[in-house]
């Protein structure tokens, strides 16, 4: 599978690498091994059905949607990297989101 960036290069998928950033936004939560494994294996199966090709940023939303039933912090921690908050207003407004 091919993952096209931001900036229209293309790069393979490294499940790898998205499980190390999956893992830096679980640190410290009761999060294991096979919820990870498990998550990643489902949206591995859900991108690998629509295309040879899936964008970055779906790839993120994917994960973010999946942190979020999963773990609220780890999602807040991942979102904060993928939608690259600016300030913390838009850190509070995804907390808001959150709490509706």
């Amino acid at each position: 599978m091919i993952v096209i960036k931001n900036d229209n290069t293309r790069e393979p998928y490294s499940r790898s690498k998205l499980e190390r950033g999956i893992w830096i936004a679980c640190t410290k939560r009761p999060i294991s091994q096979d919820q990870i494994d498990k998550l990643l294996n489902k949206l591995e199966e859900k991108w690998r059905t629509n295309k040879k090709e899936v964008s970055s940023s779906t790839i993120g939303t994917d994960v973010m949607k999946a942190l979020k039933k999963l773990d609220q912090v780890a999602y807040i921690r991942f979102a904060s990297v993928h939608r690259e908050f600016k300030d913390v207003e838009e850190f509070k407004d995804e907390l808001g989101k959150l709490f509706k």
